[in-house]
């Protein structure tokens, strides 16, 4: 809290609210931030009534946020609020309605930045919407840009791509994280998941892959059976297929059927999600 207030003088900012959101904290964070908002009643608090996910909860955040200019950042201070200053006077200076994090040298060992980069890379590839590698949550925007954010309506959330697909101007500055304290809770599989839920989010390119597949396996069985089909011709005494080549076959059909449905299924169930338009979060209780 010191370091917000702190930031906040910094930057000349006098008039402001600070907006935590709760988002299932197992801990004392909602208390905590309930006694802070006594002394000071800039401090408001968000309180979910349940684990939602990150992005969800920064939505909610956004949603409560009223300034004229809103500041995002991670309670885990990985960036310092500090940068504060620096990112407004860059927004004021290039007139653009996002300045945002990024990385020059993403930290973490080994598999945390390998992953990392591969997640983006893959995103970027698959992806109709291009998303800078090595980007932060931390940014600071203009209240028409988080206005058009939050009209967007998607329930099948991933915010970094609805950032990046709200277009508007939006200016990178690079930052330098901090080590957190403890062990991050983004593993292969949370990555994974997040990977197969983003690019789904703002893709249809498995679809047409997809598609390409079915047709390329459905030349390669019409070649096949043209190659046994003109083999019984020339030589009728051939043995042409036995058993378990046979298995192989059907094994392999199989399995790429049961793929593309998984492919299809994703997108049937984002349709029945949207469909279903239940809201994004829900808040037990807002103190502001």
């Amino acid at each position: 809290m010191d370091e917000c207030r702190a930031a906040l003088e910094a930057a000349g900012i006098a008039d402001y609210e600070i907006v935590f959101v709760n988002d299932g904290s197992p801990d004392d964070s909602a208390a905590w931030v309930l006694q802070a908002r006594a002394q000071d009643p800039r401090i408001k608090l968000v309180d979910l009534s349940r684990n939602f996910g990150h992005h969800r909860a920064a939505l909610a955040g956004l949603t409560y946020a009223r300034g004229e200019r809103v500041f995002l950042i991670d309670c885990d201070l990985e960036v310092s609020p500090g940068e504060l200053p620096h990112m407004l006077a860059l927004m004021a200076e290039t007139r653009a309605d996002v300045v945002y994090g990024v990385q020059e040298m993403r930290k973490g060992g080994a598999v945390e930045r390998i992953g990392g980069s591969l997640f983006w890379r893959l995103f970027n590839r698959l992806s109709d919407t291009k998303v800078p590698e090595n980007v932060l949550t931390e940014r600071v925007m203009s209240r028409r840009y988080v206005d058009a954010l939050l009209a967007l309506g998607d329930r099948n959330i991933f915010l970094a791509g609805m950032m990046y697909w709200a277009g508007f101007s939006q200016v990178a500055m690079p930052i330098a994280k901090r080590q957190r304290e403890g062990r991050s809770t983004y593993n292969f599989a949370r990555r994974f998941g997040l990977l197969v839920e983003a690019v789904t989010s703002f893709s249809a390119l498995p679809l047409r892959l997809t598609l390409g597949t079915g047709l390329v396996f459905t030349a390669i069985s019409a070649l096949f059976a043209a190659e046994l089909i003109v083999r019984k011709l020339l030589h009728p005494e051939t043995v042409l297929l036995g058993f378990t080549s046979l298995m192989i076959v059907i094994l392999a059909v199989g399995g790429v059927i049961i793929t593309l449905m998984g492919v299809l299924g994703i997108y049937v169930s984002k349709l029945f999600v949207q469909a279903q338009g239940r809201p994004a979060f829900i808040v037990r209780d807002y103190q502001g």
